[in-house]
């Protein structure tokens, strides 16, 4: 719903048109045959309004005041397209190009005067909100199929006419529009959220050296997106995001039909539903295109009444809601509460329930579904009316605010003539009448959301809120010290004293003092219940010195406190897991955003297997705009500490093993890699374009991250670093073929460091990993990436033994598989030559003492000492005689001797995998590779729990003793000293 324009323009806006009118005199100066002054009054009335409201369209005006006098005198600004009318328009300014660069400027200058006439309209009310969507969507249907005919004919010219192997018949590219563009709702200054797929397999013909079908596409993808995304002088066609496609952007760029609908029946997640719900062919093959949907139907719409999606939305619903509350919400239309999308959620809910039934839900557009959902019944009509104004009007909203400038931003401005220009595009006097109907709607919708697939549970858990009244006066200081004291007592404190002192300081800090009415309302409600759970554990006083520094953290975001209050079971799970282990009491105090993640018990205590976390982390990412590099930063770091506190809380309670613990750590640490290097190989092909292998084929990436040490051996614990060393395939004398060339090896260095820059970067939640480059090849002093031949010839010829030791535990995180697999074959060459057992065991034995000597305990000589086993010395779990570093020194002693002969110990680079081939070849007595196993085990445990308290790998040195001696005993066995 939108106002008419008022009759007068605002106060405030009318400096702003007589400045603008000004402009385009000036501009007009070299235009003799053009006059502001020769308009009709009818468009200098238009004029102002437009100027009032909109620098974009003035900039354009003032660029090619030509332009606007053209569009003006035709009477474009004045009626709607008719069918097909947008089209021939872009067609006869693609087909006018005579190379690539030409068709992008063409492009560029005519969405810039077709984004002109559409803000021109919507503006001076000639157009509603239906055409305005459907202009800007055809705009972008229009741009991409007629970029993609223009570029298709002139690959196939270059790399030969892909033909299928099936069908024997030539291949087009199939594109789907997602989102908005697959809708027809497209914004003023929306992106494209795209997919690329071809019908079938096969190689092009007409050529000496032909392409495979996914070869010859994906550089047809490539062109195409280059045609329409990147800014130039001209500016942009359309922001082209393809992270929806499977595997999001470490995916293939373009799939086959049948890749499409294997990925989707295997590995299909529901949020992929959700958004294929309004995929729509938008340029390429039409006729394959309907087919490919067809294809996926069963994908999208289950055939019965699917019951099984409501969990699945649940958990949609619970990410928005926590996306709501976090900082710089408030003021986004689209993602905030009573947002754009909470309507589009209520929608598609429906349409994902109930669409496989019911045929009528199998549509895009979100008005035309809401009034399916009416007239089937699925909503009252008092709802959908709600839903359809407040909508109508965000999106009015919406447009308002991108038409200032066309730039990507659902964020109400601050700036007051900004806010003077959305009021009166709105139809309002001023911004405070316009923002009270804004806040009208959203809270409807918010309530209206919030309705949506509810749990029934939700209630229950109402009545169950512990109110703790029993401790109001306590806290609120309405008795004396002594009665205090005698409560806590009572209650089971065993220091009443410290704990009235801690929550007296409480109190006292100057954070509570200068909280705010509603901040100290809320606190006054939480505290009692923190006090009536905390007396339910063995040892409240640990409890409440834990807890009580994240209340003060959290005290000025009461948000979090009406969390903990509303949520009796957040507030237990809290209490349970920083009694249990000070470092999670710690990161959320650090980090309350994580309170978030105790708000669902089941997740919380059941991490994700690693396909899982990889596609839960790309559906966040997918989520941000693409040059949003902040936001994506700290979405890793969310991301990693949700998921760091959900292993914790898991392998305290018991659900997760060691061996599980470590590798669920491992997974997170990879799945954060992959999309790291995704997102700095787009920032670096972006400046400098893609680099190029020996054959002149393009990388993408040629590049592998390989792991070493804990993270190589899937052992990670809580806090771990990682290990890393990059390596890559590219022709270093080769340049990139973008914009500003380098040669490979300065673009993998710079990708590189891209990477270290992404995982080490501190911002308000924490860096990502601390990040160890040291054992690449030349350590220290050597290039910061090696390509793959550099890399042999140092592991050949010039590294150490304690290298090939490292080597043992070294795996390919992620990467490029070709890479990865050449990687494997240099490691296995290197690691299984034949070697000189007598000097490799002297080799060995002196790297181990050298590392006794410089890390182990002084006062028990590393565990060598005739006092090394007594009670209150210290033991160092790890560096110590007879600890972590000697089993694993074995290990590696073990793969260098014998691999040679044994090729099969070379498979694993974890010690417990490699234990049992050393037992399963005969290579070491049974019983004394079951016994380095469990040692091996229960030392990483012991080392987990020190690390789970805050503590030191330092134990009593009484404990372990047999174990110890055994490892020592094992180890002179071996011949090592």
């Amino acid at each position: 719903m939108r106002l008419p324009l008022p009759l007068d323009l605002p106060a405030a806006l009318q400096p702003l048109v007589a400045r603008n009118q000004q402009f385009l005199r000036d501009a007009l100066a070299g235009y003799p045959d053009l006059d502001l002054d020769s308009l009709s009054a009818e468009h200098r009335r238009q004029f102002d309004q437009v100027a009032a409201a909109s620098d974009f369209v003035l900039a354009q005006a003032q660029r090619d005041p030509a332009m606007l006098f053209e569009l003006l005198a035709s009477g474009a600004m004045d009626q709607a397209f008719a069918p097909g009318q947008l089209r021939a328009q872009i067609n006869a300014v693609a087909q006018a190009a005579q190379n690539e660069d030409e068709l992008a400027r063409n492009l560029r200058r005519e969405r810039n005067r077709q984004q002109l006439r559409i803000i021109w309209r919507d503006i001076t009310r000639q157009a509603s909100l239906p055409e305005t969507c459907r202009d800007l969507s055809d705009l972008a249907d229009a741009s991409i199929d007629e970029a993609y005919q223009w570029l298709y004919p002139r690959h196939c010219q270059q790399f030969g006419t892909p033909i299928g192997n099936r069908s024997g018949q030539p291949q087009h590219l199939v594109v789907l529009g997602m989102g908005k563009l697959g809708a027809v709702e497209l914004n003023l200054s929306s992106d494209i959220d795209l997919i690329f797929a071809f019908p079938e397999g096969g190689e092009t013909e007409g050529v000496k050296r032909s392409l495979d079908n996914q070869e010859f596409f994906t550089r047809l993808g490539q062109r195409l997106i280059k045609a329409l995304d990147p800014v130039t002088v001209d500016g942009f066609v359309f922001r082209v995001d393809m992270r929806l496609r499977p595997y999001g952007s470490a995916g293939a760029l373009v799939l086959s039909f049948n890749a499409l609908e294997q990925y989707y029946q295997d590995q299909g997640r529901d949020w992929e539903r959700y958004a294929m719900i309004k995929a729509r062919v938008v340029a390429g093959d039409q006729v394959a295109g309907a087919q490919l949907q067809e294809m996926l139907r069963p994908f999208v719409y289950r055939r019965y009444l699917d019951f099984s999606a409501i969990e699945a939305l649940r958990t949609m619903k619970q990410l928005i809601q926590q996306e709501v509350r976090r900082k710089g919400m408030a003021d986004n239309i689209k993602l905030g509460a009573g947002g754009i999308r909470e309507v589009e959620f209520i929608a598609q809910a429906f349409q994902l329930i109930h669409g496989g039934r019911d045929l009528s839900l199998q549509q895009r557009p979100l008005l035309k579904v809401l009034t399916t959902l009416e007239g089937q019944g699925y909503l009252p009509p008092a709802v959908v009316a709600e839903l359809r104004d407040g909508y109508e009007f965000l999106r009015y909203t919406e447009h308002a605010i991108q038409a200032i400038a066309d730039r990507q931003t659902q964020m109400l401005p601050d700036d007051p003539i900004d806010r003077a220009r959305i009021a009166y595009m709105l139809g309002f006097a001023d911004w405070d009448s316009f923002h009270g109907q804004l806040v009208h709607w959203r809270g409807r919708i918010d309530w209206h959301f919030r309705q949506v697939i509810a749990d029934p549970d939700e209630d229950e858990a109402e009545g169950e809120l512990v109110v703790g009244g029993e401790w109001s006066p306590l806290w609120e200081q309405a008795q004396d010290e002594d009665a205090a004291s005698r409560q806590l007592e009572e209650a089971g404190f065993r220091q009443p004293a410290e704990a009235l002192r801690r929550l007296t300081a409480l109190r006292a800090s100057p954070t509570l003092r200068s909280m705010q009415r509603i901040g100290r309302e809320r606190l006054d409600a939480f505290i009692p219940r923190l006090l009536a759970q905390a007396v339910e554990h063995d040892n409240p006083d640990l409890v409440l010195e834990r807890v009580l520094p994240l209340v003060e953290a959290v005290a000025r975001r009461s948000a979090y406190l009406v969390l903990l209050t509303e949520n009796p079971g957040a507030l237990r799970r809290l209490l349970t897991l920083c009694a249990a282990s000070p470092w999670i009491a710690e990161q959320m105090a650090r980090y309350p955003l994580l309170l978030d993640e105790l708000l669902n018990e089941g997740r919380l205590f059941s991490p994700p297997l690693a396909p899982e976390l990889a596609a839960e982390l790309r559906e966040r990412l997918t989520r941000i705009p693409e040059d949003d590099l902040e936001q994506q930063m700290e979405a890793l770091r969310h991301f990693k500490l949700a998921h760091n506190l959900r292993v914790a809380a898991s392998e305290i309670s018991g659900n997760l093993p060691l061996m599980k613990v470590s590798d669920y750590l491992t997974w997170l640490a990879e799945a954060i890699l992959d999309q790291v290097l995704a997102l700095a190989w787009r920032q670096t092909v972006a400046r400098h374009g893609q680099p190029k292998r020996s054959d002149g084929s393009l990388c993408d990436p040629g590049f592998i991250i390989v792991g070493y040490g804990k993270v190589g051996g899937l052992e990670l614990g809580h806090g771990s670093d990682l290990d890393l060393v990059f390596i890559h395939d590219g022709d270093p004398n080769a340049e990139t073929d973008g914009a500003k060339p380098i040669d490979s090896a300065q673009f993998y260095t710079r990708l590189g460091q891209r990477i270290i820059h992404l995982l080490t970067t501190q911002t308000n939640s924490g860096q990502l990993y601390d990040v160890d480059m040291r054992l690449r090849p030349s350590g220290a002093s050597g290039l910061l990436v090696s390509s793959l031949g550099a890399f042999e010839r140092y592991q050949q010829n010039e590294a150490w033994t304690w290298e090939h030791q490292a080597l043992v535990r070294a795996r390919v995180l992620v990467g490029c598989k070709q890479v990865a697999t050449a990687f494997e074959a240099v490691r296995a060459q290197v690691l299984g030559q034949p070697r000189d057992l007598d000097k490799l065991r002297v080799e060995v034995s002196e790297m181990r003492a050298k590392m006794r000597d410089n890390l182990g305990t002084k006062l028990t000589a590393a565990g060598t000492a005739g006092n090394a086993f007594e009670a209150g010395q210290p033991f160092d779990i790890k560096q110590d005689a007879g600890g972590i570093v000697d089993i694993e020194f074995m290990v590696q002693y073990a793969a260098l001797a014998w691999s040679h002969d044994h090729p099969a110990i070379l498979r694993w680079t974890d010690n417990i995998r490699i234990l049992e081939e050393l037992e399963q070849a005969g290579l070491m007595p049974a019983a004394d590779a079951v016994l380095l196993r469990e040692v091996y085990k229960a030392f990483r445990s012991a080392s987990h729990r020190q690390a789970l308290q805050k503590q030191a790998g330092v134990i009593d040195a009484a404990q372990f003793v047999d174990e110890r001696r055994e490892v020592r005993r094992i180890w002179s066995e071996l011949g090592l000293t």
